[in-house]
């Protein structure tokens, strides 16, 4: 028998590139599309209601945001906005979703017999400009300020966080710059270059420390724009001096460093000693995702 297929829970009509759930509302929110190509592929970001059917579970459109000549690449969440990375870019958008009126909703139900819906189909939407109501539930969506976040031949926004009370927001990119803005006024407050060449990731800390990793084979913590102390894995880790690997991502653990490669084979270590914890297999190559 052959391995067997998980179950498709949504199908967008685009590539998606950042996926993020709002735990306040449930709402999943996928972003993606073709880019500025004009290959009729749209782009846009979806709000997805997440419910069980029938004792499963499927997501619903429940609303569709275009961004236009532009496809998000990469998203963070702060309450009711979103950063969203666009080609060189970070656009915010602010989205409200509430509860409409039960009577308003219900009432209609009963004047007004339409055709039978399929069991388990997803119920029929309704669109008035930026708003959508979907089975009672209304959500709208406008975008907010937008600003240049990359300067290199070609620019492109990688990443973008928040830091833990939402007042600012970093971003990294193809010219190795972090910049940090205010939220929502997109104010630049402290730029400066963190690696040679595409920054992957990183990540803001409540103490004000922001941990980067990179394209030049360094993960770096910072104090502003101060170095505090920079990661070779090579020279501190494991001797295998001659395999190839790069950082991939930060999250914030703050404990773990993980390592999987591309055998499907997975470490962890303490990070400040890097002790291992527990070891799975070996590999030529491996991707490292510092847990901070």
């Amino acid at each position: 028998m052959g391995r067997r297929r998980a179950p498709e829970l949504y199908r967008a009509p685009f590539p998606l590139y950042a996926l993020q759930v709002d735990p306040s509302t449930g709402l999943l929110i996928a972003a993606g599309g073709g880019g500025a190509a004009k290959t009729g592929i749209k782009n846009g970001v979806h709000f997805l209601q997440l419910e069980r059917i029938n004792g499963r579970l499927s997501a619903s459109l429940l609303h569709s945001h275009d961004t236009e000549k532009r496809a998000t690449m990469n998203l963070a969440l702060a309450g009711d906005i979103l950063a969203a990375g666009q080609d060189a870019h970070c656009q915010l958008l602010r989205f409200q979703a509430h509860q409409q009126k039960g009577s308003k909703a219900e009432k209609a139900g009963s004047k007004e017999q339409g055709p039978r819906q399929r069991k388990g189909a997803a119920p029929a939407e309704k669109k008035y400009g930026a708003e959508t109501q979907h089975e009672g539930l209304e959500l709208r969506v406008e975008n907010l300020q937008a600003v240049q976040t990359d300067f290199s031949s070609d620019p492109l926004q990688k990443v973008v966080c928040f830091n833990h009370d939402n007042t600012l927001l970093a971003t990294g990119g193809t010219d190795g710059y972090v910049r940090v803005w205010k939220v929502p006024s997109l104010e630049k407050v402290l730029e400066f270059k963190a690696h040679e060449g595409e920054i992957e990731d990183l990540a803001l800390g409540p103490d004000g420390k922001l941990v980067t990793v990179g394209r030049d084979l360094k993960a770096s913590v910072w104090q502003k724009d101060q170095l505090v102390t920079q990661l070779h894995w090579q020279e501190n880790g494991p001797t295998f001096s001659s395999t190839p690997y790069r950082y991939q991502a930060c999250s914030e653990s703050g404990t773990f460093l993980g390592l999987g490669t591309v055998t499907g084979s997975v470490a962890i270590y303490i990070a400040f000693s890097l002790q291992g914890v527990f070891l799975c297999g070996s590999c030529s190559c491996c991707v490292l995702g510092l847990l901070l």
